[in-house]
């Protein structure tokens, strides 16, 4: 083993490492993501947080000016923040995600045809796992 110290982790892209060519692309996504996720506030099946989360990850190389404004945002500025701190989820959402995957995967069971209904309920049974394996805030 060596006695050298590790380098330290590399800083996440930002939008000063973005050619400039796709700094409009990865602004539009943001923007696209975060409008979705603002739909998915007033519709149930539709998950907000996944969304925002994207939103901030594509300002990161689009735009520092949005991504400050989300970051800053008194709503979804703690979420973006303590997922890029802990990648910690708070527990309403974690909860809500679990019965709204649940009820969107027994919906699929009567509607998808019998060779696929199983398809949706091992998707959101993986999702579910995973997103219960993360730090609760």
């Amino acid at each position: 083993m060596s006695s050298e110290p590790s380098a330290p982790p590399a800083p996440p892209a930002t939008s000063a490492a973005t050619p400039g060519w796709a700094r409009p692309l990865w602004l539009l996504a943001g923007a696209v993501a975060f409008i979705t996720g603002l739909v998915g506030v007033f519709l149930p099946l539709l998950p907000t947080t996944p969304f925002v989360l994207l939103a901030a990850f594509c300002f990161a190389r689009g735009s520092e000016r949005w991504e400050r404004w989300l970051l800053q945002h008194p709503r979804w500025g703690p979420m973006v923040r303590d997922w890029r701190a802990r990648h910690a989820v708070p527990l309403r959402a974690k909860q809500l995600a679990t019965v709204m995957m649940t009820l969107s995967s027994l919906w699929a069971w009567w509607v998808i045809p019998s060779a696929w209904r199983y398809v949706p309920a091992v998707c959101c049974a993986a999702t579910a796992l995973w997103l219960w394996r993360l730090p609760t805030r």
